[in-house]
């Protein structure tokens, strides 16, 4: 399921491929793709990802289509793994938001934007 409610332009920071979980940028303005939950993690990319220096769309609230990278379960706090994928989040992450659906390794999931970080 894919119904965004905020999206805002940000300016890639090296490459983001469609459908990842981002995080703020060195800059004011741009945005990277996420390699883990040790940092903020403020949205989704779009369909359409963006190559380095170049103006992208990322899903800030709503549900948004995500790539898991393991099995996620209907609920489960979603945090980035290395390549920017979904992934269950542990004690400590921040996390983007719950799974909304149910999926597996390279599905297409959906999640709730909901940023916070794990207790």
């Amino acid at each position: 399921m894919n119904i965004p409610g905020l999206i805002v332009a940000k300016t890639a920071e090296g490459e983001v491929k469609p459908r990842l979980i981002v995080c703020h940028g060195s800059e004011d303005g741009l945005a990277k793709t996420a390699i883990d939950g040790s940092a903020l993690l403020i949205g989704v990319s779009t369909i359409i990802g963006g190559a380095n220096g170049e103006v992208f769309d990322v899903v800030r609230s709503g549900l948004a289509q995500v790539f898991y990278s393991e099995a996620i379960a209907l609920g489960d706090p979603i945090t980035a793994a290395a390549d920017g994928r979904a992934k269950k989040a542990a004690a400590g992450d921040f996390i983007i938001g719950y799974a909304e659906e149910v999926g597996d390794t390279d599905e297409l999931g959906s999640i709730w934007i909901a940023p916070s970080k794990q207790a």
